[in-house]
């Protein structure tokens, strides 16, 4: 895995072997914050990275020079090495939080420009996600909720959704 794009542009980040998370695949990452640099200013975002896994999507939105970046990851391993990757980048803007993402929502009082959720594939219930952040309202006017899934999931019938981007195994719903 990479970071493409701004401060650390084509640094390598490498899990230790063995660890279990599914990083978003640099293809499908490039291509979608390509649609995120022509939508958004990144500079002024605040995002949330909800099963931030081996924590790819968030280092990739820190380097670009986000406002603020929170990653949530519940695994102790996952959060310890999101954690140290972060301080060892310099990404200061990067909030690090080992909770489950599910909680954290129920909990939360921030708002975000963007809200990114890559649960495991196989995950019953991911429709929660949706479900509390509109609800709660952490979700900033004309911001997106991006939510990465298997190509057997359709929630084009969820009233917010916008769009459905497909990178080969990868799927991202858009809502809004």
């Amino acid at each position: 895995m990479r970071i493409i794009s701004g401060q650390h542009r084509g640094r390598a980040i490498l899990p230790p072997k063995g660890f279990s998370a599914r990083p978003t695949t640099d293809f499908a990452k490039e291509a979608l914050f390509n649609i995120i640099a022509v939508n958004f200013e990144v500079e002024r975002l605040a995002v949330l990275d909800l099963f931030s896994g081996a924590g790819s999507i968030s280092y990739e939105f820190a380097s670009r020079g986000c406002r603020s970046v929170d990653s949530v990851e519940l695994s102790f391993r996952h959060h310890a090495f999101i954690k140290k990757t972060a301080q060892a980048l310099q990404l200061r803007q990067m909030r690090c939080l080992r909770c489950d993402a599910f909680s954290f929502l129920a909990s939360c009082a921030a708002t975000y420009d963007i809200i990114f959720a890559d649960p495991p594939y196989d995950m019953e219930g991911v429709e929660r996600i949706l479900q509390v952040a509109f609800e709660r309202q952490l979700l900033a006017p004309d911001g997106w909720l991006i939510l990465e899934h298997s190509k057997g999931k359709d929630f084009s019938l969820h009233p917010r959704f916008q769009e459905r981007r497909s990178y080969g195994s990868v799927n991202f719903s858009i809502f809004q």
